[in-house]
């Protein structure tokens, strides 16, 4: 998945307007301008489109906790400028407050069952010996899920 994609679906599943996307990159010190943000969310194919940096998607991210669970004490933790599906998968778990049931939850309403084992290995550090990666479908199903969950009266669910 495209980090662009990533936003488009979050912004949808959240029903976030451009001007409150400008304020979630602020709660993470990162500014950007609603041209910005138009340009990120249009279609790969538009020629107005621009392609979302790692640096970017995590600077969203990051805002989109404090968004959701309120700003901590100190300095905005410093956006990653490499991101893997397991980093995007583990700071969106942060921002929803999801428990490993609440996932599996999320997973259930995409018809994609997965164990708790499965799932703890997606968020365990690349060292550890039962590590996964996070592949896109899992990642995909994942943010169709919470869309679903959202927004239950949307096409397609």
């Amino acid at each position: 998945m495209t980090n662009n994609d990533i936003l488009r679906r979050i912004r949808y599943a959240f029903d976030i307007k451009d001007n409150t996307m400008v304020d979630i990159f602020a709660l993470a010190d990162s500014q950007v301008t609603p041209a910005q943000v138009s340009a990120w969310l249009k279609k790969d194919e538009d020629d107005d489109f621009i392609t979302m940096k790692d640096k970017e998607l995590a600077a969203f991210l990051n805002g989109f906790i404090s968004f959701k669970r309120g700003k901590r004490e100190g300095a905005a933790p410093k956006p990653e400028t490499h991101l893997t599906n397991n980093m995007v998968f583990q700071k969106l778990r942060i921002a929803l407050n999801l428990k490993a049931d609440d996932i599996l939850a999320v997973f259930e309403r995409v018809d994609l069952p997965l164990s708790h084992h499965e799932l703890s290995a997606f968020f365990r550090k690349p060292s550890h010996k039962n590590y996964r990666e996070c592949k896109d479908q899992i990642l995909r199903n994942f943010l169709l899920g919470i869309q679903r969950q959202m927004r239950p009266e949307s096409p397609g669910n």
